[in-house]
């Protein structure tokens, strides 16, 4: 996905939910952030976007922009509505989220997950194609591994699986 792309899946969000503020939970945030990001980083074709404002957006979303969606058939990609929920990531992460705006949002603001906060929701969904995603933004050194630990701390999940998450990015 380009950053062109995203920001037409954040205009359309914002179109059809009336919302100011749209978040981008996914792999596809590090479109948001990193505005030449590898193209081993944009493979995917789906943005995972929700609202603060109100959980039905996220159906709205999905239901107008979403997969199988004319939207989708006719630009090749697609935005998936998901529940703020859906993610598990680090105590503070709101506080955190980068603004992208910019005139292909035409007034609606992305807000996109801070690499190191979407790599922990990655790794605690722990698939296997997120646990590449963590390694390739590791490797490419997007993400290094001790701030990972500190958000992993401040991340509510139980002992075994943080101890699981902690191996995995050592």
């Amino acid at each position: 996905m380009t950053r062109q792309q995203l920001e037409h899946i954040l205009r359309a969000s914002g179109a059809i939910c009336g919302a100011g503020e749209i978040v981008v939970a996914g792999s596809q945030s590090i479109v948001g952030v990193v505005s030449d990001a590898p193209e081993e980083l944009r493979e995917s074709v789906e943005a995972d976007v929700f609202t603060l404002r109100d959980p039905q957006d996220a159906q709205l979303i999905d239901g107008s922009i979403g997969e199988g969606s004319p939207f989708h058939r006719t630009f090749g990609y697609y935005a998936h509505g998901i529940g703020k929920e859906t993610c598990v990531l680090p105590d503070g992460w709101e506080g955190r989220l980068i603004r992208l705006v910019t005139a292909g949002t035409n007034g609606v603001v992305g807000l996109c997950l801070e690499p190191h906060d979407m790599a922990i929701s990655k790794l605690v969904a722990g698939r296997e194609k997120d646990l590449e995603f963590v390694g390739t933004m590791l490797r490419l050194g997007i993400v290094n591994p001790q701030r990972l630990r500190e958000r992993l701390a401040a991340t509510p999940v139980g002992e075994e699986l943080r101890t699981l998450i902690s191996h995995r990015v050592t």
